[in-house]
């Protein structure tokens, strides 16, 4: 959707981590969908099938996608502000969400 700053081969890591100074926060609104919205369809998918333990399995799913969060901090240099958002954002609160979404929902009676 959105290219990369020119002379970068997003398919070379070594690229990528020469030229992340010229990343700019545009560049970085991809990453964090995709990582928020794996999550957050992964625990809503485990919840509505999962016969017991929904909650518990949703923060599970949203747990492993976040120690997957923070491998990828580890190997891939990127602004503070961003690991901060990524790793604070994109896992336990998605799965959260995920098991919220598959809650019944309570009808009121007039």
């Amino acid at each position: 959707m959105i290219p990369p700053p020119a002379g970068v081969n997003p398919a070379d890591v070594n690229s990528i981590v020469e030229s992340m100074h010229l990343y700019g926060p545009i560049h970085f609104l991809s990453p964090f969908l995709a990582h928020a919205l794996g999550t957050l369809v992964g625990a809503y998918l485990v919840a509505w099938f999962a016969p017991k333990f929904k909650f518990v399995l949703a923060l599970l799913v949203g747990g492993l996608f976040l120690l997957g969060g923070i491998t990828m901090v580890m190997m891939l240099p990127s602004p503070i502000w961003f690991n901060v958002l990524n790793l604070g954002v994109a896992y336990i609160p998605m799965g959260y969400l995920g098991w919220w979404l598959n809650q019944p929902k309570i009808e009121t009676v007039n």
